[in-house]
Order: structure tokens, then sequence, then C-alpha cells
């Protein structure tokens, strides 16, 4: 199965097996006994719970090397916020994308004010260590007052259905709530989210736009791309 990933080192599975694991978990809207399931089918026997470690130990970790493998992100950011389920109650999921979609940021919060529009904009902009040139947001007053204070510079736009590309991206993870029924806890949706906001969008190339022949070749690319960042030899070491 090649050689074992560094990261890798001292479990009982190798590397090829962890990283198909944390694939199919950020990828599709799979439980953990789900995966299980489907790595018994491969005659590869792990348990429910030795997913979830995985994907909390690995699924950050192979999100950000494809992000490093990814499209530079532009420079006009579209934020927007929807409320999640977590534990009974919600709380407010903020995301901001780029002009092609690419998520640039999470950010899962108690409240839709002002404060918390700053503390978004704030870590975007620590993170992406950069200063947006246009930022798209819906009408929400927060936004206007944090953008004054955090990133002045940058033009700012609201009118209606300009963000709807922002509106659009949180479709995957409402697929995911709801088929892990919402969250547990807000460290645990942020932790998630972050991961899988990486990992999926990778895998989600714009089919619509493509040919069967081109989609097939750029999924190739995209599964190489995959197999370098976590070090697994190849796909079909668990096929």
């Amino acid at each position: 199965m090649g050689s074992v990933s560094p990261s890798c080192r001292g479990h009982r599975y190798p590397v090829e097996v962890i990283s198909h694991c944390v694939w199919l978990y950020f990828r599709f809207p799979l439980g953990f006994r789900e995966v299980e399931e489907l790595m018994l089918e491969r005659d590869v026997i792990v348990s429910c719970e030795t997913v979830r470690r995985w994907g909390r130990k690995f699924g950050q970790a192979h999100a950000d090397g494809l992000r490093r493998r990814g499209p530079r992100p532009g420079d006009t950011w579209h934020l927007d916020e929807v409320f999640v389920r977590i534990n009974g109650g919600r709380k407010c999921l903020w995301r901001a994308v780029d002009a092609g979609g690419n998520v640039l940021g999470i950010l899962v919060q108690s409240r839709r004010d002002k404060a918390a529009a700053r503390r978004f904009f704030r870590r975007l902009v620590k993170k992406r260590r950069a200063v947006p040139r246009v930022v798209v947001t819906d009408g929400l007053r927060s936004y206007g007052a944090a953008h004054r204070e955090v990133v002045p510079s940058a033009e700012h736009r609201s009118p209606k259905g300009l963000n709807n590309r922002a509106e659009n991206s949180h479709q995957p993870t409402r697929q995911r709530e709801r088929a892990m029924k919402g969250f547990r806890s807000a460290g645990g949706a942020q932790r998630f989210l972050a991961a899988f906001s990486g990992v999926s969008p990778h895998f989600r190339p714009r089919r619509h736009l493509m040919t069967a022949s081109d989609h097939r070749a750029e999924m190739t690319i995209r599964f190489a791309i995959r197999e370098q960042i976590t070090g697994a030899a190849g796909r079909s070491a668990t096929a």
C-alpha cells in the first residue's frame, strides 16, 4: 500500500485506509457508522469510533492541504450568515466566499450583531493576511458597522440579490446538518465545518459546466492532489 505518511505513524491502519475514511466522511453526507459499513464491504474492519477519531485528527490537516493546492482567493469577499441547530438550540454560522465560490472562512457564534460581525471580519483578515477590495453582504446593518471599523478601505456593496453566491454556499452545510440531525456543540460544529468547507468543495467542480469526459479528467486530477497531500499511495488500495 505504499509508504506510511509521518502523520499516520503509530496507527494500526495504513495511510490509504485512514485517508479514505476521512474523505468519505467529509465528502458525503455519511455518519461514522455508515463509513464503517462501507469499509466493511471492502473487507476493512474499522469501528465507527475510530472513524470519528480519524476525522477529528486528520480532517483539518487534509482540508488545509487541499486549500493550499487550490486556486488563489479573489479580492471580492461575499459574506453571509445562517442559523444552525446545535444541541437543540440555534447558533449563527458566518461564512465568507470569494467570487469563485471558494470558502475563505467560517465562524460559529452565539450572536448576529455588530460585535459578532466585527469578530468575523478580523478573523478573516488575519487568516487571509489580506484586505478585500470589495465586500458583498446582505442588508444586515451589523456588516456596515463592522466594515467601517475593520476594513474601511474596502468597497461595501449590499444590493438585494447580489449576494446569492454566499447564500448558495450554505447548501452543502444544510445537507450535512440534516444528515447529522444538528450538531452537538458549538465547538464540534466549528471543527467539523472548518474541515468540511475545505474537503467537500475540492470534490465539487462545476459539473453542470463540463462534459462527462472533462469531469472525469478533472476529478482524476483532484484525486491525485488528495493522494499527494495525505501521503496515500493510490485510491485503488481500498477499492
